[in-house]
């Protein structure tokens, strides 16, 4: 499993989002406001909009383009909408954010 350093839980404000590129693609990590880091594809699985320029309310994302909303613990769409934005595991030690770059399967 590798693991790339980020950068500062504060390099993304709370309820926002910041886009990493990996050798898998876009990456985009969210913060929510008890400032838990998620971090899935930055692909919404309906037409493929930029989940980092969605809406961040609680644990999920609201993606731009048609509002599809994505669960950020496990990457999936909230019913009625089905589909799955890949996720990545995150570790935080002592403020810094760590990424697992190999995406996990969605689970269903």
């Amino acid at each position: 499993m590798d693991w790339l350093q980020i950068g500062h839980i504060e390099d993304i404000p709370r309820q926002g989002s910041r886009v990493v590129q990996t050798s898998k693609g876009e990456v985009a990590l969210f913060r929510s406001v008890d400032d838990q880091v998620f971090a899935l594809n930055n692909k919404c699985p309906h037409k493929s909009g930029p989940l980092s320029q969605g809406i961040v309310h609680g644990k999920r994302v609201t993606c731009p383009l048609h509002s599809w909303v994505i669960d950020l613990e496990s990457g999936n769409a909230v019913a009625p909408n089905e589909g799955c934005a890949h996720r990545h595991e995150v570790r935080i030690a002592h403020g810094v954010i760590f990424l697992e770059v190999e995406a996990e399967a969605c689970k269903v």
